[in-house]
């Protein structure tokens, strides 16, 4: 039996508002903010990320933090993660703290992360011209809470 709900209304239902960030080049060892928390915390249900541009072949490890506009401790959301060499098409996603991130053609969404108003960034330990794009779900958990893209 076919269901009357739509894919769009089902994943609402099931990760909460999704926002996406276009393609750009990774950090340069460094970091480079994706997505801006406003107006209150968050539940973070899912963030992933997709190879638009080939990473090259120099070793280079990514990884998520959430830092609070509060607080001067930078969290991660994952630990670093081996991007070397990943081709177009290939998914990056955050895990849970604490482990590190997956990656591959498939990915799992399984790291609901509450998250202050602040920014989410990613990490570089290394210069890596290839480039991916960010989407992330969540639900507001105070009143007036939502994410941008950055």
């Amino acid at each position: 039996m076919a269901s009357e709900i739509s894919g769009k209304a089902q994943l609402r239902n099931n990760f909460g508002i999704k926002v996406e960030r276009a393609a750009a080049v990774l950090p340069a060892t460094g970091n480079q903010t994706i997505f801006t928390v406003a107006g209150g915390r968050v539940i973070v249900t899912g963030i992933v990320g997709e190879v638009t541009t080939v990473m090259t072949a120099t070793a280079t490890n990514v990884k998520v933090t959430a830092v609070g506009t509060t607080s001067t401790v930078a969290t991660d959301m994952c630990a670093n993660t081996a991007v070397t060499s990943l081709a177009v098409g290939n998914l990056f996603a955050a895990t849970t703290p604490g482990s590190a991130g997956q990656t591959g053609s498939a990915v799992s969404l399984n790291n609901e992360t509450v998250v202050p108003v602040g920014v989410i960034r990613i990490t570089t330990d290394a210069t890596n011209t290839g480039a991916m794009k960010w989407l992330i779900t969540y639900i507001p958990l105070d009143t007036g809470a939502s994410i941008t893209a950055a």
